[in-house]
């Protein structure tokens, strides 16, 4: 792939947007909710890692490597993916390390711990805010990985799209339940549950902005093989343990099964 054209990159900024956006799905969900539904929650982070580890393995990865032993020899070629793929895993361990555990929303909780209704409501107000910007820090790279799979292709792209949009779902639900139970204001609750989505957007432009003046197919190689570094990092960090702490094993087994089966379809398809 040479130089995306403009059509390509204005459809890749607007999935990406889409993704980011879905944290409002969860806002909204929490208001419209008196409780929450852990075995949908469980099958829905179950059925995102699926779909993120299978495309990892199964799509970015061949495909990085197809890229680069063009340029280079198998062994040279295979080198490079592994650096890249590493690195993502690195960025994203990096990024998780900065931020204090317990305003992490990378290190689960369970439901009784984000039920406002099942204790004392100490700090809520600081621990809505400080969620939004862990929240929008790991957005960012999520924002750059879904902008540059849309720019290798719609095939790639969408299931990543669905996938992060999913999780983006209780992250939105993170953010919004302990603010609006500190201060009773949906729209202050909703506007920063917005807010800490739109860090992929942002990480898309950004990426955008520096990547694209350097564009070659190598580097789309190099970045793509990171991108699956990333997914995989936020997969076994956040999305599993997240399905199984909810209680319910067999139903996040099936839906990342089915995550997979939906990618490997997907595949077929396209």
């Amino acid at each position: 792939m040479g130089t995306p054209s403009i059509e390509t990159i204005v459809i890749a900024l607007l999935l990406t947007l889409l993704a980011g956006g879905s944290t409002a799905i969860g806002s909204l969900l929490a208001f419209l909710s008196k409780g929450r539904n852990t075995k949908f929650l469980s099958g829905a982070l179950g059925l995102s890692a699926g779909v993120m580890v299978y495309v990892s393995f199964m799509d970015l990865l061949p495909e990085a490597m197809h890229k680069l032993e063009s340029v280079y020899d198998t062994k040279l070629g295979m080198l490079y993916v592994l650096l890249s793929f590493f690195g993502g895993i690195g960025l994203i361990a990096l990024i998780d390390w900065l931020i204090p555990e317990d305003e992490n929303p990378h290190e689960m909780h369970t439901p009784e711990e984000m039920d406002p209704n099942a204790g004392p409501n100490h700090h809520l107000k600081r621990t809505g805010f400080l969620l939004a910007l862990a929240i929008g820090i790991h957005n960012f790279p999520e924002g750059m990985a879904t902008f540059v799979s849309a720019l290798e292709g719609l095939d790639v792209a969408i299931p990543i799209v669905v996938a992060i949009a999913i999780h983006n779902i209780p992250e939105g639900i993170a953010v919004s339940v302990p603010i609006y139970y500190a201060t009773g204001n949906r729209n202050k609750a909703f506007k920063y549950s917005i807010l800490s989505g739109l860090a992929e957007p942002i990480g898309a432009i950004v990426g955008m902005a520096f990547l694209l003046p350097f564009w070659t197919p190598l580097l789309g190689a190099i970045i793509i093989a990171a991108v699956a570094g990333v997914m995989i990092y936020i997969s076994f960090d956040e999305l599993l343990p997240g399905a199984e702490r909810y209680g319910h094993h067999h139903i996040a087994l099936w839906g990342v099964i089915a995550g997979m089966l939906v990618m490997a379809g997907s595949l077929l398809l396209f």
